[in-house]
């Protein structure tokens, strides 16, 4: 295990993905992975979680995805830079996602590029 929560859990999303597993138990969380699992359900990437908080665990049941990688090191960009790094990091233009933490909370790359912001890369999936 790194020192990064959420790196980590979602290399657990995507190996469990690969191992054909419905449910993951993640140990570690954080605020940010929270965050970063509310977009991946609104987008159909996780189907629910339970955040249990007497051993501060998760327990996330797998949606619909084939990667999702957490960006190291955490670029910042500004808005007109968003599409370069979508073309970077995503398969195809209307496949995926690009999450990016802005001033205003995590957003997505479409929801930054419509309110005009720029940010801190922080993972993908798609």
């Amino acid at each position: 295990m790194a020192q990064d929560v959420v790196s980590d859990a979602l290399n657990m999303l995507r190996n469990a993905k690969k191992a054909r597993k419905e449910v993951v138990k993640i140990a570690r969380i954080s605020n940010l992975l929270i965050e970063v699992l509310k977009i991946m359900k609104q987008k159909g990437a996780i189907k629910k979680y339970k955040i249990d908080p007497r051993d501060k665990s998760l327990e996330v049941s797998l949606g619909d995805f084939n990667e999702c990688k957490a960006i190291k090191p955490r670029f910042s960009c500004d808005k007109t830079q968003i599409e370069g790094y979508r073309r970077r990091y995503l398969p195809s233009r209307d496949l995926g996602t690009v999450i990016i933490s802005t001033n205003k909370g995590l957003m997505t790359h479409e929801e930054a590029e419509t309110e005009k912001m720029g940010g801190s890369l922080i993972a993908y999936f798609y």
